[in-house]
């Protein structure tokens, strides 16, 4: 929805000026706080559709104003909060509320221009930080907004998207120094900058992982062109740790990407206290007994899920046929289109969803299918019915599925193998190469080339042509896994800094796409 500039609205003649703001989905609304004061018994009373933390804001803000040196006037008062048609939901409200109080009992002096305040109440004063601070400033500041008095805890989630003057404020009673700051233009600014490095890479070494040379290759792979990846074997094998360190073979996030990710973390109420920018891309590695709510978002305040928070990172499933089969097929839209879209109540919200997905599976229910030691007991019947759990829909979305084996301890014992460092820097010149190809289309990814770009981008020389057409008679691929094997190739090409697609690259590329479809079921690990 195209709404005009708040500061256009002040200079036109309205007389709002302390604004809030409400979620609805990663977008929002402003909220402006209008109070009316007239005589009659003395009450404080809130509309606008508020739900029961925002009414119980009442008598959050009446003690807090008085411990904070203020007397509330013994008027009859009435908070409006607009749009009315929009609900009104956490304690995000008090400051605003309290602030809109002062300024229309005279307390406070007009501050010349429309202002965002967030924060919450406690009974003694102080000022409480709350969640979605960036969100609510990136949307205030494209309105027009250059005024912020948020809490003392949200400076660095403010500064990182505020254009203009942040003031923080740790308790009501220092509410007049802050507001003379405000009248006289004082405040922390925005500095634009990348984002902030926090130091090495934080997740775990590749090095660490010994002995799986097709593994350690199928994640390089996977990090550069941003494909899907299924890794399968007998417990113990090292899928978790190998999935693990997916996310340290991803290059930084760049300042857009962090903008993105660090508003659903804030919304989420996962963003740590005093944080600014997450700079690295997230991992995400939800338990198999998440609920859908949980995993796709929503709730009643219609807050991101799991694949919302994993945006610009990886999403594991661990352990991935125990999780329930709503949940599974409803990653299949997000895999697909990079947003999630939830219907609640008439309303229909989203969120970005654009993430890596890696799953992880025994082979067999037993998990014995594969291991030289021991022997598998389960039936065909009982291992088909077992993959069947992740569905052909979520299947055929994969682009890489590999197999892995126990590592034998005299290899365990040996010399570590290549860096993550060392690993991530090819990762990196293959994502520019991509970049500079890809540069307008829209997406970025050899993962996201679309079907109409794949005869631009996908060239392939005579040998790789053939190879190409006799693997996928050979394995009786779909259209889609066609497609697949096609932008896996042009990921492996561009590792070999490789402009046209070769037999090579064609062959590695159908290797990854061996299992899982057709009925073959992994028996022939």
């Amino acid at each position: 929805m195209n709404l005009p500039l708040l500061a256009e609205g002040i200079l036109n003649g309205e007389n709002i000026m302390i604004y809030c703001y409400a979620f609805r989905g990663y977008e929002g609304d402003l909220i402006s706080v209008e109070v009316d004061m007239r005589r009659g018994i003395p009450s404080l009373d809130v509309v606008g559709l508020p739900d029961s933390a925002v009414k119980e804001a009442r008598e959050r803000v009446r003690v807090a104003l008085k411990r904070g040196g203020f007397e509330l006037p013994l008027e009859r008062i009435l908070i409006n909060l607009s749009p009315a048609g929009v609900k009104k939901e956490g304690a995000g409200y008090d400051l605003s509320m309290a602030l809109a109080i002062l300024r229309a009992g005279g307390e406070l002096s007009d501050p010349g221009g429309p202002l965002l305040v967030l924060g919450e109440l406690q009974l003694d004063g102080t000022v409480r930080p709350v969640k979605g601070v960036i969100s609510a400033v990136s949307e205030a500041s494209r309105r027009g907004i250059r005024r912020f008095i948020i809490p003392r805890n949200n400076l660095q989630e403010a500064l990182s998207a505020a254009e203009g003057n942040v003031l923080p404020l740790d308790s009501l009673g220092e509410v007049r120094d802050v507001w003379t700051g405000l009248m006289e233009g004082k405040g922390e600014k925005n500095i634009p900058s990348d984002p902030p490095r926090y130091g090495e890479n934080p997740y775990p070494d590749m090095a660490d992982l010994k002995g799986q040379p097709l593994g350690r290759r199928a994640l390089e792979i996977a990090a550069a062109g941003h494909h899907n990846l299924m890794l399968f074997g007998p417990p113990g094998c090292g899928k978790t740790m190998a999935s693990r360190r997916l996310p340290g073979l991803l290059p930084e996030l760049t300042k857009e990407e962090s903008v993105e990710v660090t508003r659903l973390w804030s919304q989420a109420g996962c963003l740590e206290e005093g944080t600014g920018l997450i700079s690295w891309p997230p991992f995400r590695m939800p338990h198999h007994s998440a609920s859908l709510q949980g995993m796709v978002g929503g709730s009643s305040a219609v807050v991101p899920g799991e694949i919302s928070l994993a945006h610009r990172g990886i999403l594991f499933l661990d352990e991935t046929p125990e999780f329930q089969t709503p949940i599974l097929q409803g990653l299949r839209e997000p895999v697909e289109n990079g947003t999630v879209r939830i219907t609640r109540a008439g309303r229909s919200y989203w969120f970005p969803a654009d993430f890596q997905l890696v799953m992880a599976a025994n082979p067999c229910p037993c998990g014995n299918l594969g291991r030289e030691s021991s022997a598998c007991i389960c039936t065909s019947r009982e291992i088909e019915r077992y993959w069947r759990r992740i569905g052909g829909a979520l299947m055929d979305r994969v682009d890489m599925r590999v197999p892995l084996k126990p590592v034998p301890a005299e290899v365990l014992l040996g010399r570590g193998e290549e860096t993550s460092r060392t690993v991530r820097e090819r990762v990196r010149h293959a994502w520019e190469i991509q970049r500079r190809r890809h540069g307008g289309e829209g997406f970025f990814w050899n993962a996201r080339i679309p079907v109409s770009r794949l005869s631009l981008y996908c060239r392939l020389d005579d040998r790789a042509v053939k190879a190409f057409i006799g693997g996928v008679k050979h394995l009786c691929l779909s259209t889609r896994a066609s497609h697949s094997v096609l932008r896996v190739a042009r990921t492996v090409a561009d590792l070999d800094i490789c402009e046209t697609i070769g037999e090579e690259h064609i062959l590695e590329a159908l290797q990854y796409r061996r299992y899982g479809d057709r009925d073959i079921y992994w028996g022939t690990l």
